[in-house]
């Protein structure tokens, strides 16, 4: 592989105006089939065959008007003042527009509905009234009918207790019609009681809810059909009316770039510059980053009008096209800076940094890509096609990593140097590597210390859940938050969540029948912890399926919520066989269990690949287990983080995290895919140098130190880019951005700055001998994977001018450098 980029990198070189042209023919072929074929994203993340999939089917096919999902908007009065009769005739015709939509069932007239709901709740007072006032007639009249029969038998009058028994059977008779009538209005008045306290205009008459029905069912609604209503209900334009569109209808799409994410990508060039002391050098790496992204995000996207594609997946792939495109190309373009410095020729500088780091950047892009294809395994396809889109995006940094830096390296000639270092002229001596090892007590006390550190900022990790954001976790100014906002002041917090439950019965229920029915099983749904209310929906045709509407307590991100999905599901009623839920609260839970299910599987898979890829590398068992310990302990230490700040809400004013909630469901999961990646090319750069001294022959300890001076530099600046670049993403005006941004950075940081530049290292310093142990076996049957490039530099040996022999730093018998192009005499070497 090293020859071949050598050759790759050389070709490049020659032809740089070809590569160059190439590349911006591949992005205008991007663009131009996104053009043509992209489509639109979505913001609902769904997962096939959930329970709530099931239910919300069995809707469709029972209810066929309630099968699809449905939507919220909420408006209120600006001048807090009832709703007046201009204003509600306004709305009517609003509504009745917006009915007309295509893909709209209709919207629900509020105050029409709450009408109706007042007239009904004074109908069954009245009727209690009368009722009750034709019961006392009865007995009044059953009084005066026995006063009539003692007397009539008293005096013998036979006649007369056959015409009073006759007015007893009558009597009877409608004391049985008016005891059914009673039964009636009872259990009329009965569902009220469970229902009391759903309203679609709230008590001071100053706020509407308005319930938006769709054909498709909730994670089918097309956007554009979402695009219509808002356009509509916001338009509207009602004189003393504010208009507020809830989060399940709102349907935002995260900013692709914004402010933040400029911010992070100037830190990053600003690293750049410091590190290279050039503009020109700063420069190349962006220009590939940028590159990369528009190639790798465009392509993907042009697939997004055949496959349906989460909103936050371009986000993910713009993050880590951005942070590896970067990275990547400075790799490179810092092993081709050091060879000039030390009087190699511009061509064969250009190939040798191909040859080596280029080949390094191919297998660091290597594991992370399969860490982001594995998460295909997780049968999850939202989140497969998450990885995916992210692994093409780092399968062109690698590309263009490999080809297009070789092109501008020769484009840009030596100028890639300052000009004191241009002057210099190659004769600058490679930096002594240490020669004495750390000490064994300052070994210990970064071993214990880090990891305690680590430990301790890993424990919000144990109470994280898992959840999707609610229109309070919307930023403050957005419609989707006012809408939550108001309707938790004005209704409560269980109508931003409603749920709906169907009861599946063994036998149907009959027009007679079927008001008992109801007012049994929503008695004991309405028992049931933290339910505020319940109220029929209705009987599918066949009259074995009853539906109701449930309203929790609490939100629909609310712990008590989400328990109340579990206790209905678990709930066993006489004459019932089944009781389902569905809404957007229990899909919402559903999707996060599926996906807190898969996190374990996903995680044993990561570890054991990165067990075998390490074996590979470093040709030892110990290498690889504390490596692999390393990534589970700054991988937790990150989830801690994330708790900490979303759920917790520490430093909320920082992030801009006003109402803390669960934490994105599928964050966990995609964190791990990623940032194991990552973690392996920093364990990449550092140890393989480390493993390179210890097999020229110098001593364990003192090749520890030798690996991470020769390649903290690399790894400091790499680290803070990725940093910035993840970091400028915590400040977008979305939840799930800010929190996946987050969620890298931290891990990122923690990582490469505590676990790879300080644990790692001294737990090998601890080790000893022992890290490079493998038995004998395996070491015969291990192919010789080099990653550095080591045999490339002995096969193309180069004797800068007015130098002498090149010195090469990692290149040591028992401690002394030795000219490039000596085979290693050392008892370790390969």
């Amino acid at each position: 592989m090293a020859s071949l980029l050598y050759r790759l990198g050389r070709t490049a070189a020659r032809r740089a105006w070809t590569v160059v042209v190439a590349w911006v023919l591949v992005l205008g072929l991007a663009g131009g089939a996104f053009a043509l074929f992209g489509g639109t994203l979505t913001s609902v993340v769904s997962i096939p065959g959930t329970a709530t999939q099931q239910v919300s089917d069995e809707l469709a096919e029972k209810f066929p008007d309630l099968g699809g999902g449905s939507g919220t908007v909420v408006m209120t009065t600006t001048d807090d003042e009832p709703f007046t009769a201009a204003q509600q005739a306004e709305i009517a015709t609003l509504l009745t527009d917006v009915g007309e939509i295509d893909g709209v069932v209709g919207a629900t007239n509020p105050f029409t509905t709450q009408a109706q709901i007042d007239a009904q709740a004074q109908q069954v007072a009245g009727g209690r009234e009368q009722l009750t006032a034709a019961t006392d007639r009865l007995d009044a009249a059953q009084d005066r009918l026995d006063g009539a029969r003692q007397q009539a038998e008293a005096a013998g009058q036979d006649a007369v207790v056959e015409r009073l028994d006759a007015q007893q059977a009558e009597l009877d008779q409608s004391r049985a019609a008016l005891e059914a009538q009673t039964a009636q209005a009872e259990q009329g008045a009965q569902l009220l009681e469970l229902s009391e306290g759903i309203r679609q205009v709230s008590t001071d008459r100053t706020t509407a809810v308005v319930n938006v029905q769709f054909e498709a069912t909730s994670f089918e609604i097309p956007t554009e059909t979402k695009d219509a209503v808002v356009a509509a209900m916001t338009g509207a334009d009602i004189d003393g009316v504010d208009v507020e569109v809830s989060n399940d209808t709102a349907a935002t799409i995260p900013e692709v770039f914004g402010v933040g994410e400029a911010v992070g990508l100037a830190v990053a060039a600003v690293v750049l510059v410091v590190m290279l002391g050039t503009l020109i050098g700063a420069g190349l790496p962006l220009v590939n980053a940028l590159v990369g992204v528009g190639v790798g995000v465009t392509a993907s996207l042009a697939l997004s009008g055949t496959v349906e594609m989460l909103s936050v997946t371009p986000v993910l792939g713009i993050m880590l096209g951005l942070a590896v495109g970067i990275d990547y190309s400075l790799f490179i373009l810092n092993r081709h800076r050091t060879q000039l410095r030390q009087g190699v020729p511009l061509a064969e500088s250009i190939g040798l940094a191909n040859g080596t780091s280029g080949n390094a950047v191919v297998f660091a892009g290597a594991t992370v890509m399969i860490a982001l294809l594995a998460l295909n395994l997780t049968g999850i396809p939202f989140l497969g096609l998450m990885g995916t889109v992210g692994a093409v995006c780092v399968l062109v940094a690698i590309l263009i990593a490999i080809t297009m830096t070789p092109a501008l390296l020769s484009l840009v000639g030596p100028r890639i140097l300052s000009t004191k270092e241009r002057a210099r002229d190659g004769h600058v001596a490679a930096p002594a590597p240490p020669s004495t090892p750390m000490s064994n007590r300052r070994a210990v006390i970064t071993l214990v210390g880090g990891t305690v550190a680590l430990l301790i900022v890993a424990i919000p990790a144990l109470s994280m859940r898992l959840g999707l954001p609610a229109g309070s976790s919307e930023p403050q100014d957005s419609t989707a938050y006012q809408a939550y906002q108001l309707v938790d002041e004005k209704f409560g917090a269980g109508v931003n969540g409603p749920l709906v439950a169907v009861a599946d019965l063994p036998e149907a229920v009959t027009q007679s029948t079927l008001v008992a029915e109801q007012v049994r099983i929503g008695t004991e749904l309405r028992a049931q912890g933290d339910v505020a209310a319940v109220a029929p929906i209705g009987a599918s045709q066949d009259g074995t399926l009853l539906a109701f509407q449930v309203v929790p307590e609490g939100g629909p991100t609310a712990e008590s919520t989400e328990q109340l999905v579990r206790d209905l599901r678990g709930l066993q009623l006489d004459g019932v066989d089944s009781v389902g839920v569905a809404g957007n609260a229990s899909g919402n839970i559903d999707v996060s269990e599926k996906l807190s299910d898969a996190l374990p599987l996903y995680l044993v898979v990561v570890v054991g690949l990165s067990l075998v890829i390490l074996v590979f590398v470093f040709r030892s068992i110990l290498v690889p287990l504390t490596a692999t310990a390393g990534f589970v302990l700054s991988l937790f230490a990150a989830f801690g983080g994330v708790t900490a700040v979303f759920q917790w809400g520490w430093l909320g004013g920082v992030f801009g995290v006003h109402d803390p909630g669960p934490i994105l469901s599928f964050l966990p999961i995609l964190m791990v895919g990623i940032l194991f990646g990552l973690a392996m090319d920093y364990q990449l750069f550092l140890v393989s140098g480390m493993r390179e001294a210890y097999a020229h022959g110098s001593p364990s300890r003192v090749a520890v130190r030798r690996g991470v001076h020769a390649g903290r530099a690399v790894v400091v600046a790499a680290a803070l880019i990725m940093v910035s670049v993840f970091g400028g993403f915590v400040f977008a005006h979305s939840v799930l951005v800010q929190s996946i941004g987050l969620g890298l950075a931290l891990g990122v940081l923690v990582d490469a700055f505590v676990v790879r530049l300080l644990l790692i290292p001294a737990v090998m310093h601890l080790l000893g001998d022992a890290a490079w142990w493998l038995p004998a076996w395996l070491d015969r049957i291990l192919p010789d994977v080099d990653v550095e490039g080591a045999s490339l530099e002995r096969e193309h040996p180069h004797v800068p001018s007015d130098a002498g022999a090149h010195v090469d730093p990692h290149a040591e018998v028992d401690g002394e450098p030795v000219t490039t192009g000596t085979a290693p005499q050392g008892r370790h070497a390969d």
